[in-house]
């Protein structure tokens, strides 16, 4: 992170190099960036964690059908001939 001298040289070439009416709206711009930028990077964790959660569903179904099958045929052996 720059420190304090950094920061108004930094400054100072912004000036320089966009002019002083030019500022609010690159830092608009800059803003907008940002904040779209962490919008999409709220969406994909939100389909990230979605597609986890599918995923576990699908698990809990497999091993449900197993358990199923499995009283199925324990069922058929012990049912009276």
């Amino acid at each position: 992170m720059p420190g304090g001298s950094e920061w108004i040289f930094i400054l100072l070439a912004v000036v320089l190099l966009f002019g002083g009416k030019k500022i609010p709206e690159l830092m608009k711009g800059i803003g907008k960036g940002v904040r779209d930028f962490n919008d999409a990077k709220t969406s994909v964790k939100n389909e990230i964690e979605e597609g986890m959660k599918e995923k576990d569903k699908e698990q809990e179904i497999r091993e449900l059908k197993q358990q199923l099958e499995q009283k199925r045929a324990a069922e058929t052996q012990n049912a009276p001939k």
